[in-house]
């Protein structure tokens, strides 16, 4: 029995075919190993991101168009049908394959862009909104494509999106409103990833992870996870103080009432050092005043504001300031007060008064 005979058998042939792809498979991915290290080297960050993402998709297309080829022999050896529509599931899984070579594409360059390797002008928060609506719009046109190729008619279902349209929104009502929450957060930009939130009306503080369709996660100080509604923030104030200018010194200092004739000399003594203070901003408001004759002390006001924003920075700046404060009140011969009370005895009481 020649070569040629043995090839008219159907079982050498399906062999053959799963051979090939298996070989086809192996070189397919050696030759995009080198392609990326080709990539690598040129200052183009869209060729790395094409390569990779073409390869899988590739790879299990060679696997696929290998089954198809064993599928269409076993059916003309057997006279059966496995698959009625053949030509039109062919269509469906060219088009499943490209959409998902599109996709893997789009989360190459998201995180190409996040991770700061491709620079761009827009926001974490804007990024990842644009590229979540790119792949909305893959995955419709590709469902499209999918429903046309099977005989679905397209404007049958959007006939039926029409008449249960109503219906569909009342149910879904909540999704609906978290999905224009996810909106309004990506137009007026209250907040971006990475921004430190908080809202005192639903208890919410912490940092923004993630900004999703439907919820967003932040994360608390106590390191929990939060998990909110995205409806909830067209209903709630939201303050960023992340994007803050400065950060503000707001202290009320107590003097003795002893040390009265001092306080306006302590007053301009914290005042300067606050003016000549470098971690101080004078183009900001700057007050040091006697406030106020307290209960048990002499109150001075003290409010001023820091060039830096950063949390951990701030609170140095306030220690070393409240330090100079207490130093000053200390130069001027006077003492910081706290909660007493003086109790005065009258001596000129009768002596056989009664004590009751």
């Amino acid at each position: 029995m020649d070569f040629q005979v043995y090839l008219e058998l159907w079982w050498i042939r399906i062999c053959i075919a799963l051979l090939v792809a298996v070989i086809a498979y192996g070189i397919s991915s050696v030759v995009f190993d080198r392609l990326k290290g080709q990539a690598s080297k040129t200052k183009n960050l869209f060729d790395d991101a094409v390569i990779g993402a073409m390869q899988v998709p590739v790879n299990y297309g060679i696997l696929l168009y290998a089954a198809w080829y064993v599928v269409d022999l076993i059916e003309k050896q057997f006279s059966i049908t496995l698959f009625a529509e053949e030509k039109s599931m062919f269509i469906v899984a060219n088009a499943i394959l490209f959409a998902w070579f599109v996709l893997r594409l789009i989360k190459i360059r998201e995180h190409q862009i996040l991770k700061g390797e491709l620079e761009t002008k827009s926001d974490r928060t804007t990024i990842g909104m644009i590229f979540k609506i790119l792949r909305v719009v893959v995955l419709v046109l590709t469902l499209m494509v999918v429903f046309q190729t099977l005989g679905l008619s397209i404007s049958g279902i959007v006939a039926f999106g029409g008449v249960g349209g109503a219906a569909v929104a009342f149910a879904s009502k909540d999704l609906l409103a978290n999905f224009f929450g996810a909106l309004m957060i990506f137009l007026d930009k209250p907040f971006a990833i990475g921004d430190w939130v908080r809202s005192s009306e639903k208890n919410i503080e912490g940092t923004v992870e993630h900004i999703g369709w439907r919820i967003t996660r932040i994360r608390t100080f106590d390191k929990r996870p939060l998990y909110v509604p995205n409806s909830v923030f067209a209903q709630i104030s939201i303050e960023n103080p992340s994007r803050m200018t400065h950060r503000r010194i707001y202290e009320t200092i107590g003097v003795r009432y002893k040390d009265f004739s001092q306080v306006h000399a302590i007053c301009k003594d914290i005042e300067g050092m606050l003016k000549d203070h470098q971690d101080i901003d004078e183009g900001q408001t700057l007050m040091v005043n006697f406030n106020k004759f307290a209960d048990s002390s002499l109150e001075v006001f003290v409010y001023c504001f820091t060039h830096t924003t950063h949390w951990q920075t701030f609170h140095q700046i306030k220690q070393r300031v409240l330090l100079e404060v207490g130093e000053i009140i200390v130069r001027n011969n006077a003492e910081m007060a706290f909660p007493s009370h003086s109790v005065y005895i009258e001596n000129n009481a009768p002596a056989d008064a009664n004590v009751v």
